[in-house]
């Protein structure tokens, strides 16, 4: 006896521009994300996909529904299939083959009915959410953490989540889990910067399977880079290695120089923050040198903007001050805020700290504190992100072990405690 053909699900994968092959790939990389396991046994073929299309499989394994449900916005049952208690009502042999014929074409014509209300999405919508990633970038840059900072972009992603759906193109599609990957890495970024740990796991996991969706390795890269600086947060220094090196290995770092001195950088950090100093010396002589090659006019994404000569003297001061060489340090701190754009106001008042923590480490404690009144005046008229308050904190630790009970640490320490509570 003929299967009934599974005209929904026909109509739906015509609609969105879907492939027999391109459903399936895109399924086992859903799949692989949520069950973590990368594995060639029960992968989901471009044979599956037309047994479901051919009504030969009228209700897909569960993993494989999860996937579909992910990828669609829609439930298996929406999408043409049946559950094991309905397929006795399927087709007994009292319908005849001309009445399922009749149910088909009727499914057919409400899906096609639902595309016609439904406008497709092409690059119009892509612009414009990439405009809005870039503000909401800019804001970043410019405040640092916030919450305003967060919701924005979680607004962002679940906007380009729900187009994909009605992309015009596969392209349009991977172009939109793109952009709502970048959105959810900012604001897991957000999120890292005000060191809202917990959240910030949450949308770095969410990150990191959107990327996947996107196949995306600049966007892998961001997340697995965020991941490292959530794991020294945690004081986990050997996850953000492990994560660092994970960033190293994406393509993109093959192709552009740029991503793998950042890869470096933060490799480099790492091995730092474990107290191995020959390692963290040549993480960032590679750092350095991949930068050497990078061609800064190229056209990039919009979060990696802040990575370049400027950054790269910061983490560099991040990495000799770790290592006991504050002169350097201190050295690479001017470097870096005499390069660092004005638009990035808040990794200037981060380089101010660290200029601050590398003279109190060579015990200038005038010159150090003096030093840090411009980290308030650099941020003035906009809340200290968390991490910023951290590395405060860290200075002002230091400052009282260095010289405690002395009218310096005193003074500051009243400066302190104003600047950290006003809003």
């Amino acid at each position: 006896m003929p299967y009934a053909r599974n005209a929904v699900l026909i109509a739906w994968m015509k609609t969105n521009g879907w492939t027999a092959l391109e459903l399936a790939t895109a399924l086992n990389t859903v799949i692989t994300e949520v069950t973590q396991r990368i594995s060639t046994r029960g992968e989901l073929s471009e044979v599956t996909i037309r047994k479901w299309r051919s009504g030969e499989t009228t209700w897909p394994q569960s993993k494989a529904r999860m996937a579909l449900e992910r990828i669609s916005g829609r439930s298996a049952a929406d999408l043409g299939f049946l559950p094991p208690d309905r397929r006795k009502s399927r087709a007994t042999p009292e319908e005849p083959v001309g009445r399922r014929t009749l149910l088909a074409l009727a499914s057919t014509a409400g899906a096609a009915a639902l595309a016609r209300s439904s406008p497709s999405v092409g690059a119009s919508d892509v612009a414009r959410l990439r405009q809005q990633l870039d503000t909401v970038n800019a804001l970043d840059d410019q405040r640092g953490g916030h919450d305003r900072v967060e919701k924005a972009a979680l607004t962002g992603a679940q906007e380009a989540v729900s187009l994909q759906a009605r992309a015009a193109t596969q392209r349009t599609r991977q172009q939109l889990f793109a952009l709502a990957a970048d959105f959810t890495a900012t604001a897991a970024w957000s999120c890292v910067d005000a060191q809202e740990r917990a959240r910030a796991r949450t949308h770095l996991d969410r990150a990191l399977y959107l990327a996947g969706l996107a196949q995306d390795p600049a966007l892998t890269l961001r997340v697995w880079n965020s991941v490292s600086m959530l794991a020294h947060q945690q004081g986990d220094h050997a996850e953000a290695l492990a994560a660092g090196q994970a960033a190293k290995t994406t393509s993109v770092t093959r192709r552009d120089p740029l991503y793998a001195s950042l890869a470096h950088a933060r490799i480099a950090i790492a091995h730092a923050h474990l107290g191995e100093g020959r390692p963290a010396l040549r993480a960032l002589d590679l750092a350095a040198a991949s930068l050497d090659k990078a061609e800064h006019g190229r056209p990039r994404p919009s979060w990696i903007a802040f990575y370049g000569p400027a950054e790269l003297h910061a983490l560099t001061a991040i990495v000799r001050d770790r290592l006991g060489d504050a002169v350097y340090a201190e050295a690479a701190s001017f470097q870096a805020l005499a390069v660092l754009p004005d638009s990035f106001r808040r990794n200037r008042a981060l380089a101010t700290v660290r200029l601050s923590l590398a003279q109190l480490h060579q015990g200038d404690i005038d010159q150090a504190t003096a030093t840090t009144a411009n980290v308030f005046a650099e941020m003035r008229g906009a809340p200290l992100p968390g991490r910023m308050r951290s590395l405060l904190g860290e200075f002002h630790r230091d400052l009282i072990t260095l010289a405690p009970g002395s009218a310096t640490a005193l003074d500051w320490a009243d400066r302190y405690r104003t600047e950290w509570s006003r809003p």
